[in-house]
């Protein structure tokens, strides 16, 4: 299992661009100072929860550009920019109608909407927003906020449980050769 996961994150690191690669991108050289800050960037428990979080809010907030707002506002929550993009994916096109009707359920429940006049056929996307308007929103709101939310204290419990682990078995190492080194051969 271990091998796997090894042989993943290598894979993830080669089809990546690295932070110099990034900081050389025009796009990005204006900012480059904010969004290459080496915390947004590193695994640690706290930019992990916080990269988690606004993934989560992101991805049920706004249908498209969800990775450029996510990367904005990683840079102002000091949140793991590369956690908060994966994140995003959990809203993608294959799973945008299932969600967005889900959405519409929960907010017509909470306001009490009659139902909606759907457009015809040839209808686009922002037709059928439009028809589905308030309640969609508030149950995207309501998904945004509650995801985040359970996705930052969901990442703190599991690391926290990860890091009690790791400091009871150092303990218990400690105890080990504490007797062994006691007893007398």
């Amino acid at each position: 299992m271990t091998s796997m996961k090894a042989l993943l994150a290598r894979r993830l690191r080669n089809q990546l661009p690295q932070r110099e690669e990034l900081a050389r991108s025009r796009w990005l050289r204006p900012v480059a100072t904010h969004v290459l800050a080496p915390e947004l960037w590193r695994m640690r428990g706290e930019s992990v929860a916080r990269g988690v979080a606004v993934g989560m809010f992101w991805a049920f907030i706004v249908p498209v550009a969800q990775i450029l707002f996510a990367t904005v506002h990683c840079v102002w929550w000091r949140a793991n920019i590369p956690v908060a993009a994966a994140i995003t994916f959990i809203t993608n096109p294959l799973t945008v109608g299932g969600w967005l009707w889900l959405a519409y359920q929960v907010g017509s429940v909470l306001v009490q909407a009659p139902p909606p006049q759907l457009p015809g056929d040839g209808a686009g996307v922002i037709e059928l927003l439009q028809a589905i308007g308030l309640p969609a929103a508030v149950g995207m709101g309501l998904f945004a906020t509650v995801g985040a939310a359970v996705g930052y204290v969901g990442v703190k419990m599991v690391w926290r449980f990860r890091l009690s682990r790791r400091l009871k078995a150092r303990a218990q190492q400690r105890r080990r050769g504490a007797a062994s080194v006691s007893q007398p051969s």
